[in-house]
């Protein structure tokens, strides 16, 4: 499915979410109880990224240092670098209303399991992927909320301070699973379905609460048509500019071809996965849904590119091989 220019059907659930939350918003105790619902499910995919994480694979990984570098860079550097900036432009080409939403884009981990089979199909570096996109997620509960609420304090979405307990927030979980791992490990992976349907039902959960209460809030009045297509060229633009540069810099190192591509699939694509719950923990309720907005555009856009990145590799790699 990765190798195919597609819409994500998991990205078209979510989508659902959000119109269902537009027409039948949680309101009063209706809200309580899905706020109530959404803190567990969160604590409960960090708890499950924990019980899934494989250590062995970072750690085999960890000796590629140079490459992992590259990636973090590019993944907690040059994208909240990028998107700051983005921010920052005139209303008239970043819409206000979505700034916040941008900032926190450029802030999140990288994917695990895109990045690993975009990489794959691509033939590049499997392991160096493994083990830097895993690292990538590891950091994020920690470095994301942290860069959030740096260069979102002036903003008044986070405070400094609180981004600390934030983290703590999500790496307890996240430790949770990982220390219980050698007892349900096993169980985990024996289950990898019902595992799946728990982990995305409760980011949809995340999501339609979130949405719930950004329409409560109004938040399709400080939004339109025209602020998503901008948005649309926004993430278009963004992802052109982070390939480009992932893809010049791992030639410009002299990286081999099969670490270019890891480099170029792990650097340059954001987590929906990690990012929906963390929205919902780093942002109240008025803002979280419109914080999702740009994520959810992005994550799309970087999936379709992405795909056919990864074919064009694959096609030049059968040449090659051909010729040799």
């Amino acid at each position: 499915m990765l190798s195919r220019v597609t819409v994500d059907k998991y990205l078209l659930l979510i989508i659902s979410m959000v119109v269902a939350a537009s027409f039948l918003p949680a309101r009063g105790e209706a809200a309580i109880g899905f706020g109530w619902a959404t803190k567990v499910a969160i604590g409960l995919v960090f708890f499950l990224h924990g019980a899934r994480l494989p250590r062995d694979a970072v750690i085999r990984g960890l000796i590629h240092w140079r490459l992992h570098l590259v990636v973090l860079t590019a993944t907690f550097g040059l994208f909240p670098l990028l998107c700051l900036g983005i921010a920052a432009l005139p209303a008239w080409i970043t819409p206000p209303a979505l700034a916040g939403g941008l900032v926190f884009l450029g802030c999140l981990p990288s994917t695990i399991q895109s990045s690993i089979g975009f990489t794959v199909i691509a033939r590049g570096d499997v392991a160096a992927a493994v083990a830097s996109a895993s690292a990538s997620n590891l950091l994020g509960i920690v470095v994301t909320p942290i860069l959030v609420g740096l260069l979102l304090h002036a903003k008044g979405a986070i405070s400094a301070g609180s981004a600390w307990s934030i983290a703590l927030q999500l790496l307890a979980p996240f430790v949770a699973g990982q220390v219980l791992r050698q007892w349900i490990g096993a169980w985990v992976a024996d289950h990898a379905k019902l595992v799946q349907i728990i982990d995305r039902g409760s980011i949809l959960l995340v999501v339609y609460t979130a949405f719930s209460g950004a329409v409560v809030e109004g938040v399709w009045s400080q939004i339109g048509a025209l602020d998503l297509v901008r948005l649309l060229v926004i993430c278009g633009v963004l992802l052109g500019a982070v390939l480009a540069t992932t893809l010049f810099t791992a030639r410009a190192l002299r990286f081999s071809k099969p670490d270019e591509i890891a480099i170029v699939f792990c650097g340059s694509k954001k987590s929906l996965a990690s990012g929906v719950p963390m929205a919902g923990v780093l942002f109240p309720a008025a803002t979280a849904g419109l914080a999702l907005l740009p994520l959810m555009l992005f994550h799309q856009i970087q999936l379709m590119a992405c795909a056919v990145i990864a074919q064009r590799y694959a096609q030049r790699a059968d040449l090659e091989a051909g010729k040799g």
